[in-house]
C-alpha cells in the first residue's frame, strides 16, 4: 500500500510540477486514490517484469509515433487514403488485467481502435493494413503484454479441447 501511495504522489508531484501548494487537494487525492486501488486491485493484481517493461516500452514509443506520422500523412493527403476495418483477433492473454491492459494498448495506439471485447477474441477498427497486417501487429503487441504481465499465452484451440475433457 505504501508503494501505491508514493507513486501516486510521484503521479501527483510530476501533473502539478512540483508545486507545493497543489498538496492542500493533492493530499487527499493521493489518499483516495490509494484507497480505491486497494479496494478495487488487491495487491497480488499485477507484478510487472522487467525484461518485459525493457521491450514493452520502446515497441509502444515507436509504433506510437510511426502510427502518428501514418495518421498525418492520411489527414494531409488529397485523397485521403483510408481503408477502415474490422478485425476480428483471437486472444490468448488469460489474465484479465493483461487484457484490459492490451485493449487500452491498442487504443493508444495511431490507427487501430478496441471496438468490442468478447471471451475469446477482440474487436480492432483500424484505418487500414489489411486484415493480416493489422492480425500481426496485434500479435506483436499480446506477446509484448504477455511478457509485460509475466503471464502465459495459450491458444484458443488448447482452450477449447481444455474445455471439453
Amino acid at each position: 500500500m505504501i508503494r501505491r501511495a508514493l507513486a501516486f504522489a510521484v503521479l501527483w508531484s510530476i501533473c502539478t510540477q512540483g508545486e507545493m501548494s497543489s498538496w492542500v487537494i493533492g493530499g487527499p487525492t493521493v489518499g483516495a486514490a490509494t484507497l480505491a486501488s486497494v479496494v478495487l486491485l488487491p495487491q497480488r493484481v499485477w507484478h510487472w517484469r522487467l525484461r518485459g517493461l525493457v521491450r514493452f516500452v520502446p515497441y509502444f514509443l515507436v509504433r506510437s509515433v510511426l502510427g502518428s506520422v501514418d495518421v498525418a500523412r492520411r489527414a494531409l493527403h488529397p485523397r485521403l487514403p483510408l481503408a477502415p476495418l474490422l478485425v476480428e483477433y483471437p486472444l490468448r492473454l488469460q489474465d484479465d488485467l493483461a487484457r484490459v491492459f492490451l485493449v487500452n494498448t491498442v487504443s493508444l495506439l495511431p490507427g487501430t481502435l478496441s471496438a468490442e471485447l468478447h471471451a475469446e477474441h477482440l474487436t480492432v477498427h483500424a484505418l487500414d493494413g489489411g486484415v493480416a497486417g493489422v492480425s500481426a501487429e496485434l500479435e506483436v503487441l499480446e506477446k509484448l503484454v504477455a511478457a509485460l504481465f509475466g503471464t502465459p499465452l495459450v491458444d484458443s484451440f488448447v482452450k477449447t479441447e481444455a474445455a471439453r475433457a
